[in-house]
C-alpha cells in the first residue's frame, strides 16, 4: 500500500505546471456548449480529453521554449507567476463548472426540451480524471518509445535528428498499431456484427402476400436478402386506403423497390437486378420516380418517403441499393468508395433506361438521400451527362460537411446570407430549407432542375469542420440559426472536439433538432422538389399536423428506433 501511495505521490509530482493550467484551460472551455445537449457522461470524457490535450500542449510549449534557448525567468519570478496562474485556472474552472448546467439549458431551452437541474459537476470532474489518466499512461508511453529510439539512433547521427527521427518512427509505430491491429480488429467485429443484425427476421414483418410487391413470392428479389432495413422499407410504406383516408380522393399503393447487399456479389449485379424489379412493378408508369440512396446501414428515412408518397396521393415510385452492413459514420470512415459506387450504379441503370422512354410518358425522376446517402447520392450523376436530357431534381437532406455540391454552394452563396441557410445566385437551381421554410418567397421561379437542401442549423454532421480547430465557422456568427444555443462560443482546438462529439450524438435530440428530420419539414421540400400544386394551405397544414403526430407516436426517424440515425 505504500509503494503504491508513493508511487501515486511520485507521479503526481511529475506533472508539468504549465501542462496542468493550459490544461485546465481546455477543460473549461469544453465545459461551455455547442449544438447538442450533452449527458454527464459524454461532457466528461470530452472534458477529460480536451484536458489532456492542453496538459500535452503546455509540454510541449515548454519544450520549445527550452529548445530555443529563450532567456527563463528567476525561480523567485516563476514561483509567483505559476501561483497566480494557477489560481486564475482554478476559479476560472469553477465558474464554469457552474455555469455548466445553465448553458447546456441553453441549448435544450431552443430543441424544446425539459431543463435539467444540475451539470453534474463531481461525476464529470471524475470521469474527466479517469479520461486525463488513460491519455496520459498513453502520453507517456509514447515519449519512453521516443526516448529509447532517440538514444540508438544517437549513437550513428546527430543529438538533434535523432530526437526527430524517434518522434517520426515512434508516431509511425503506434498509428501502425492502432489501425493495422486495433482498428482493423474492431472493424472486422462490427462488420460481423452488423451482418447478423442486418439478417434478423423480425416476425412484425412478414413477408408481403401481394405480388406486386418487393420480396413477394413473386418478386425477383428474395424477402430473406432484402435485410433488415430492407424489409422494414418495403414493409412501412403507407397503403393506398391510408392515403386516402388523409387526402380524401383516390390513391395508389406506393411502388416501393429494394435491393439487399446479399442479393448479388457486386453493385453493378444489384443495380441491374433493381432495374428489372423497378420493371416488373411498372414503377416507370407512375408519375414520380425517385431513386434513393440510403444511409450506411441501408436505413430510408419514414419521414421523407412516406411525405412524398402523401402528397402526390401514391403515385409514386422508389427504388434503392443498399451498401454497406455498416452504420453511416464506420461505413465513411472505411468503406468511402462503396456508397458512392453503389449510387453510381444504381443511378446510371435507371437513368439510361429512363431516357430511352417517350418524354410524354415517362415519370419525372428525382434524387433523394439523407446524410451519407446525401453525400453519395449528389456523387452519382454526373451533370455532363445529364444536361443533355436533365433530371427534375433532388432533394439532400441532412448532407455531410464533406459533400461536394453542398460544400461549393455554401461557400459561394450570396453576400450576407448565413451560411447556416443560404441563398445561391438567383435560387432557380438550388434552394436551402430549415425548421421555418426556405428564404425564398415559395412563388420565386425555378429552372428546368430543382435542387432542395434541408437542414438545422443544430446538425453538427452538416457543419463540422476541420478547420474550426484553428478559425471561427461562419454559420457561428450573427444571425444564428434558431436552434442555435446564444451562449456558443468558439475556442481553438476545443470547439472542433465538441464539434465532432456532436456529430456522434447528433441524433440524440428531438424530432425536428441535430440530425432527426421531420416528416412536417420535409413537406415543404418536397411541395418545392417536385412542384405540388393540388394541395391547398390548410390542406397542407393539415398534412403536416398529421405526419408530425404518427411519427412522434411511432417513434419513427428517432435514434432508438434506428441505430444508423447517426449520420
Amino acid at each position: 500500500m505504500k509503494s503504491l501511495a508513493w508511487f501515486i505521490r511520485r507521479q503526481l509530482l511529475s506533472l508539468s505546471g504549465i501542462g496542468l493550467m493550459l490544461g485546465a484551460l481546455f477543460f473549461a472551455a469544453a465545459l461551455t456548449p455547442t449544438l447538442i445537449p450533452r449527458s454527464y457522461l459524454t461532457q466528461g470524457a470530452l472534458a477529460g480529453g480536451c484536458f489532456a490535450i492542453g496538459y500535452f500542449a503546455g509540454i510541449l510549449w515548454r519544450r520549445l521554449w527550452h529548445y530555443l534557448e529563450l532567456p527563463e525567468p528567476s525561480a523567485r519570478a516563476r514561483s509567483i507567476a505559476n501561483a497566480l496562474a494557477a489560481a486564475i485556472c482554478l476559479l476560472i474552472v469553477i465558474i464554469f463548472l457552474w455555469r455548466a448546467a445553465e448553458w447546456q439549458n441553453s441549448i435544450r431551452t431552443v430543441m424544446k426540451m425539459a431543463p435539467v437541474e444540475t451539470a453534474h459537476p463531481l461525476k464529470v470532474c471524475v470521469i474527466a480524471l479517469i479520461t486525463f489518466a488513460v491519455l496520459l499512461v498513453l502520453g507517456r508511453l509514447f515519449a519512453v518509445v521516443v526516448r529509447f529510439l532517440a538514444t540508438r539512433a544517437r549513437l550513428v547521427i546527430p543529438r538533434k535528428v535523432a530526437n526527430v527521427l524517434g518522434v517520426l518512427v515512434a508516431g509511425l509505430l503506434f498509428w501502425s498499431i492502432a489501425s493495422n491491429v486495433l482498428i482493423r480488429t474492431a472493424f472486422n467485429a462490427l462488420d460481423s456484427s452488423f451482418r447478423e443484425l442486418d439478417a434478423l427476421q423480425e416476425p412484425e414483418r412478414p413477408q408481403p402476400a401481394a405480388p406486386d410487391q418487393t420480396g413477394s413470392s413473386a418478386s425477383l428479389v428474395k424477402w430473406t436478402e432484402l435485410g433488415r432495413m430492407g424489409r422494414r422499407f418495403i414493409a412501412s410504406g403507407p397503403t393506398a386506403a391510408e392515403i386516402s383516408a388523409v387526402t380524401g380522393g383516390p390513391a395508389h399503393d406506393p411502388v416501393r423497390v429494394y435491393v439487399g447487399l446479399a442479393s448479388r456479389d457486386t453493385a453493378q449485379a444489384r443495380a441491374k437486378l433493381a432495374l428489372e424489379e423497378l420493371k416488373r412493378q411498372h414503377g416507370f408508369e407512375r408519375k414520380i420516380l425517385i431513386v434513393i440512396t440510403p444511409t450506411g446501414t441501408g436505413w430510408i428515412d419514414p419521414s421523407a418517403m412516406d411525405t412524398v408518397e402523401y402528397l402526390h396521393h401514391g403515385d409514386v415510385a422508389s427504388v434503392a441499393m443498399q451498401y454497406s452492413y455498416l452504420n453511416s459514420p464506420l461505413s465513411l470512415m472505411f468503406q468511402p468508395e462503396y456508397g458512392a459506387e453503389a449510387a453510381r450504379a444504381l443511378f446510371t441503370e435507371i437513368y439510361g433506361y429512363w431516357t430511352g422512354l417517350p418524354k410524354d410518358k415517362r415519370p419525372k425522376l428525382y434524387l433523394h438521400g439523407l446524410s451519407l446517402g446525401a453525400m453519395n447520392s449528389e456523387k452519382s450523376a454526373e451533370l455532363f451527362e445529364t444536361i443533355g436530357d436533365p433530371i427534375a431534381g433532388a432533394l439532400w437532406s441532412g448532407a455531410p460537411f464533406e459533400s461536394r455540391i453542398w460544400r461549393s454552394v455554401t461557400t459561394n452563396r450570396n453576400p450576407g446570407t448565413p451560411a447556416w441557410l443560404p441563398e445561391f445566385r438567383d435560387s432557380r437551381f438550388v434552394r436551402f430549407m430549415n425548421q421555418n421554410g426556405p428564404t425564398v418567397p415559395a412563388d420565386a421561379p425555378w429552372g428546368p432542375m430543382r435542387v432542395v437542401y434541408l437542414q438545422y442549423a443544430s446538425d453538427a454532421i452538416t457543419f463540422f469542420d476541420y478547420r474550426d480547430a484553428y478559425q471561427a465557422p461562419a454559420w457561428m456568427s450573427a444571425p444564428r440559426g434558431p436552434d442555435v444555443s446564444p451562449e456558443l462560443r468558439w475556442y481553438p482546438i476545443v470547439t472542433m472536439l465538441q464539434l465532432a462529439l456532436d456529430m456522434a450524438v447528433a441524433t440524440n435530440t428531438p424530432m425536428g433538432f441535430g440530425h432527426v428530420y421531420a416528416p412536417e419539414h420535409y413537406v415543404d421540400a418536397w411541395v418545392a422538389v417536385t412542384d405540388v400544386r393540388d394541395w391547398s394551405t390548410d390542406a397542407l397544414a393539415q398534412l403536416r399536423e398529421q405526419l408530425a403526430a404518427k411519427a412522434r407516436k411511432t417513434g419513427a426517424g428517432n435514434a432508438d428506433d434506428d441505430p444508423d440515425r447517426g449520420g
